[in-house]
This record gives C-alpha cells, sequence and structure tokens, in this order.
C-alpha cells in the first residue's frame, strides 16, 4: 500500500510543476488551460489565481516529497505524509471555498465545466491530503 501511495503522491508532482509553469507564466498556463480562460473569468478571479499560484509554490511541494520518501522508505516519510497531508487539505479546502465564494458573489470563475473541474480537483486534493495523513498516524504509532 506505501508503494501504490508512493506512486499516487510522487505523480502530484505534475500538478507542482503547473503551479509553477502558472507563476513564471499566467498567461502561458491560461492558454494551455492549466488555468481558467480570461474570456470566462473575472479579472478579479484571475489575479487571485496568480496569487494563489505564488503561495502554492512555496508549499504543495510537500506531498509529492513525501510520496517520493515512501517510495524510498525513508524513515521520516510518515511525518513528511501528515505535513504534505495537512498541506493539500488547507490547499483544497481554501481554493473550494473561495471559489464558491465568488461564484456567491456572481464573479465569473471560468465556464460550467471548468467550475465542475476545479470543484473535483479541490475535493480530490482533500480526499489524498486525508489519506496521507491517516497513513502517516498509522505508521508513526
Amino acid at each position: 500500500m506505501r508503494i501504490a501511495m508512493g506512486i499516487v503522491f510522487s505523480s502530484l508532482a505534475l500538478l507542482y510543476a503547473g503551479q509553477v509553469a502558472s507563476l513564471v507564466d499566467f498567461e502561458w498556463a491560461q492558454r494551455h488551460r492549466l488555468q481558467e480562460g480570461p474570456e470566462h473569468t473575472d479579472p478579479l478571479a484571475n489575479r487571485l489565481e496568480l496569487w494563489t499560484a505564488r503561495w502554492d509554490t512555496l508549499w504543495t511541494w510537500t506531498l509529492p516529497a513525501a510520496g517520493l520518501l515512501m517510495l524510498l522508505d525513508h524513515s521520516w516519510w510518515p511525518y513528511a505524509a501528515m505535513i504534505g497531508g495537512g498541506t493539500w487539505v488547507d490547499t483544497g479546502g481554501r481554493e473550494l471555498v473561495k471559489v464558491l465564494g465568488l461564484r456567491d458573489q456572481a464573479v465569473r470563475v471560468g465556464t460550467t465545466v471548468e467550475f465542475r473541474n476545479m470543484k473535483v480537483f479541490y475535493w480530490t486534493a482533500i480526499a489524498l491530503g486525508l489519506l496521507a495523513i491517516v497513513a502517516g498516524l498509522i505508521e508513526a504509532t
């Protein structure tokens, strides 16, 4: 089970790379559908996403790093999984309520399909974060 989780969590490095791309060139990320397109998104939401990319680049590397430690069977992996999992639970929940709050105030946050995909992604991030926390807690005790 540790190996399977390690593979899944390590693969999240691809999502981290998307955040780095958004940070480096936000318009490029929009053109390549890593971010919501400007034609369906309020400028306020676009600015929030850019600032979010900055913050996420500082913290969302933690769960992919925990996955790598799992694959290496490093003794620190349970602690890294708890920290990384907490980061992803917070990130997913924060982003979910941000988008719901913006939509509640009639701020355009993307197309209907993009909004649905956002919700699925954020709930998945929360679930993966919780899985990492539980795995870390079980292994650490």
